[in-house]
């Protein structure tokens, strides 16, 4: 089953036809986990729960808390929710879901998650978007209701940027460079807001880390129960025990971590959206900048 092909922004709210399932263990707690991504009314937007707490996908929810004491003075290292003003549990590695559910036009769902952490699987978006689509996908009777932005907004730090333009429709564009010596060479992604390319060229790209970070964190107890073959681990000649799903993978899934921290923004995001080696910090940065512009 295959999306319906039209280019974001649709006409039309939209959600899933049926509930979709997902288990898995988290990439950083290691809990098991269990979600399901339920059908919602148009307007209804975004929003996961959790027991009797409902948080919505939104930067106003975003917490600060790292995911594990070892992250506490670093950048954080994935996108953390929880219920803005009240106590409650964080959820945690929501980047890759959100970034399914926009990529595929999904306007309106609820997230149900019985964890702490969404499911890492491989490391990609596409097991959220083929559990989706087995799933279906139904335009609901009230119009998107996109967000468009009115002027340039820039946010950056150092050498990286993320810079969000007025446009007719949605693009967004990844550059990634880390130097002449890093393994990864630099590459340059985009993705036009279609629902088909964003499945088959962005969802399966997936997270990945070099050899030394993966060591440090592994002697920090992370990744105790993983293995390169598991997750996408580059060495000074490539993936170790590994291949590359596309040549310019790691870009691509930094362009799909884009898409997921800017649907924080809350309805689908109409503009141009050109970041440069940006990460989760600036992407929320981004998102927040977004609406602001607003006010």
């Amino acid at each position: 089953m295959t999306p319906s092909g039209r280019p974001n922004p649709q006409p039309h709210a939209r959600t899933l036809r049926a509930p979709a399932s997902i288990e898995g263990r988290g990439l950083f707690t290691a809990a098991t986990a269990a979600v399901t991504i339920r059908p919602a009314r148009a307007g209804e937007g975004i929003s996961f729960r959790r027991g009797e707490q409902r948080v919505p996908a939104h930067i106003d929810a975003l917490s600060d808390d790292p995911i594990h004491p070892a992250f506490a003075a670093l950048p954080p290292r994935c996108t953390i929710l929880r219920s803005p003003g009240e106590p409650g549990a964080p959820i945690a590695t929501v980047e890759h879901l959100l970034a399914a559910i926009a990529g595929l036009g999904v306007t309106d769902a609820i997230i149900e998650i019985d964890a702490p952490e969404v499911p890492i699987d491989d490391g990609s978006a596409a097991a959220f978007v083929d559990a989706i689509l087995a799933a279906g996908l139904v335009d609901l009777d009230a119009p998107a209701d996109p967000l468009r932005v009115e002027r340039e907004l820039r946010v950056e730090s150092g050498d990286a940027s993320v810079t969000i333009s007025p446009a007719d429709a949605p693009e967004y564009i990844y550059d990634l460079d880390y130097g002449a010596a890093s393994p990864i060479a630099a590459a340059s992604v985009r993705w036009s807001g279609d629902p088909d390319a964003f499945a088959t060229q962005i969802a399966p790209a997936r997270t990945f880390c070099l050899q030394q970070e993966a060591e440090a964190m592994t002697a920090m107890g992370l990744f105790k129960d993983l293995s390169p073959r598991d997750m996408l681990v580059i060495g000074a000649d490539g993936p170790i025990d590994n291949d590359y799903r596309f040549e310019d993978e790691p870009a691509r899934h930094k362009l799909l971590d884009l898409v997921g921290d800017l649907a924080l923004v809350g309805r689908p995001l109409i503009a141009r959206v050109h970041a440069v080696r940006a990460g989760h910090a600036l992407n929320h940065a981004a998102a927040r900048a977004i609406l602001d512009s607003l006010a």
